[in-house]
């Protein structure tokens, strides 16, 4: 019996299945069909961000519910279900429940709205799953002023309301209100219409709902608050969730030292004979050269034909990046084909040399560090 223990086969590994995150709401994070393109619910890419063998999505949201209606028209039963020990279920209306003309839906901030809202959080928490509240998402409405445009704060008391509710019984709080207005206010009137449904093309311009770059910002600020909630989230998270801005975005952007700028290359354009004794003729395109407090140099440069960079010794870290043509790039003492796509790390202390080779211009973009004053 001992010898048939010692040679049988090692058991395989139990698979763990992945743990569901549900999502209940309205239509800025319900799911739509290809003939509603490109209008998507920030649920629709949630998943793009987690790992699938650690979570699944079951985006539950229904367009035009609110936090009342969602369960009288039966939409919570499969949510109730399915919910499991382990399972997370985010939680976020909003939209529908300020709708005081429709009486199927409205609820007021003060008692009903928390009050739905704490049925959901009850559900959870006797599933063993874990209850997660998410203010709504604002709406891309600004007021003209006379400096900047003003982002307008269209929920009035239904935030604070969730936030209370969220502090009265201990329910982790993705305030999304809060960061995608602080996203919004970054973004501006004009730049934030292509993340909102403004379609030309369909003759749509819709401030509430989104296009598939709006879902997918919007789902990285719910991660990120997900994340801040639970910190272990972070290594089944697949995808970066540095995005949007602080509150404070448009005072440090005032308070810069120096604003960002954008160049175009008409008028930059530098004749030069090939550098660091290259043979021929260069044109050298030097990007945000007089551009103050900048600690590095970028710059494009075309090498024509039978031009070269010289065989020079480095004192500095330098990247080469072919854009277009073809050359020959010589780095302590081996030579390389080099051509589109092709990127070139020389290191300090390192010589290289570069010469353009065949019919068409060599097109190279390069950076390196300024020295230290």
């Amino acid at each position: 019996m001992l010898v048939a223990a010692l040679h049988a086969p090692a058991a395989e590994p139990r698979q763990v299945a992945p743990r569901q995150v549900f999502i209940v709401g309205d239509s800025t994070a319900s799911e739509y069909g290809a003939e509603r393109a490109p209008r998507q619910g920030w649920g629709m890419q949630l998943q793009s961000f987690l790992d699938p063998a650690a979570w699944q999505v079951r985006n539950h949201a229904q367009s035009g519910r609110s936090s009342r209606s969602f369960i009288e028209e039966g939409w919570l039963a499969p949510v109730e279900r399915s919910l499991a020990r382990g399972d997370v279920l985010l939680i976020q209306f909003g939209h529908n429940d300020e709708k005081a003309e429709d009486p199927t839906r409205y609820n007021e901030p003060a008692q009903a709205f928390p009050q739905w809202l704490a049925r959901y959080v009850a559900l959870a928490r006797a599933k063993g799953a874990t209850p997660i509240l998410v203010t709504p998402l604002a709406r891309r409405k600004f007021e003209r002023g006379s400096r900047i445009d003003q982002l307008l704060d269209t929920h009035g008391a239904y935030p604070p309301a969730v936030r209370a509710l969220a502090a009265r019984e201990g329910v982790g709080l993705v305030d999304l209100t809060a960061s995608s207005m602080a996203w919004l206010r970054a973004l501006g009137d004009e730049a934030s219409k292509p993340f909102f449904m403004h379609v030309p093309g369909q003759a749509q311009a819709d401030d509430t709902h989104l296009q598939a770059r709006g879902a997918t910002a919007v789902a990285c600020l719910v991660v990120a608050g997900w994340k801040a909630l639970d910190p272990a989230l972070a290594e089944q998270v697949v995808r970066d969730t540095d995005c949007g801005a602080r509150d404070s975005a448009l005072e440090d952007r005032r308070a810069q030292a120096h604003p960002s700028l954008m160049v175009g290359e008409a008028g930059l354009a530098r004749q030069q004979p090939g550098p660091h004794g290259g043979a021929g003729t260069t044109t050298a395109y030097p990007f945000f050269a007089d551009a103050p407090g900048l600690s590095f140099f970028f710059r494009k440069r075309v090498l024509h034909k039978g031009a070269g960079i010289g065989l020079h010794q480095h004192d500095k870290d330098e990247v080469y990046y072919v854009v277009s043509g073809t050359g020959r790039y010589i780095v302590d003492g081996s030579i390389r084909d080099v051509g589109p796509g092709d990127a070139m790390l020389t290191r300090t202390g390192s010589t290289h040399s570069l010469m353009q080779d065949g019919d068409e211009d060599l097109v190279i973009l390069l950076a390196y560090p300024k020295a230290a004053d």
